[in-house]
């Protein structure tokens, strides 16, 4: 989309990154965001800025840590996470994520959606992870494993499938066509 963060494109006179905090402030007790570079782009969101505990732009999985570093800091077992170019996620979210972790004993939970093929797609970069997993996410990323699923697999993890909606939830922005059909969503009053 030209370059750039994500985050920052407009959606209805909106950056993607806020409506992605409006949609969490209700749902967490605390947010962060995780930002490599250019920083001083988000100083606006008055929230703490957390860069990847490791070195190498390593992808999400590097996210999740830097968040879960934080997070350990900060005196919390549990971290969520949403990607910023995904503005419509769902509002019980985290209530979800939450609920599933407790029925199924899992240290992650991933949203999910029905593929259509009486199979799930898997959104990785939303889920509950816990904290406790830290180092071995690290480990993981030093030894060269950037495939969020590839890592969730070797824990307790599950996934919770969203079915709700007259669209997908978990739909992210890549294109500007994406941006007219985000904005034919809200003007639908589908969000």
């Amino acid at each position: 989309m030209g370059g750039g963060h994500k985050g920052l494109i407009k959606l209805r006179g909106q950056s993607l990154c806020s409506h992605v905090i409006d949609r969490f402030n209700s749902q967490v007790d605390s947010i962060i965001l995780n930002v490599n570079t250019d920083k001083q782009l988000f100083l606006q969101y008055d929230l703490p800025l957390v860069s990847d505990s490791i070195d190498g732009f390593a992808g999400p999985l590097a996210g999740v840590l830097a968040g879960m570093d934080w997070a350990s800091k900060n005196g919390y077992k549990y971290i969520v996470t949403a990607a910023a170019d995904t503005p419509f996620f769902p509002l019980n979210l985290v209530k979800r994520l939450t609920y599933e972790r407790k029925n199924n004993s899992s240290s992650i939970v991933l949203a999910s959606t029905p593929d259509g093929n009486n199979s799930q797609s898997i959104h990785p970069t939303f889920g509950l992870w816990e904290v406790s997993l830290r180092e071995d996410l690290r480990n993981s990323l030093n030894e060269g494993i950037r495939k969020m699923v590839k890592w969730t697999a070797r824990h307790q993890s599950s996934s919770c499938v969203f079915t709700e909606g007259k669209f997908d939830r978990f739909f992210n922005i890549n294109t500007p066509e994406d941006i007219f059909l985000a904005e034919d969503i809200i003007d639908k009053g589908w969000v």
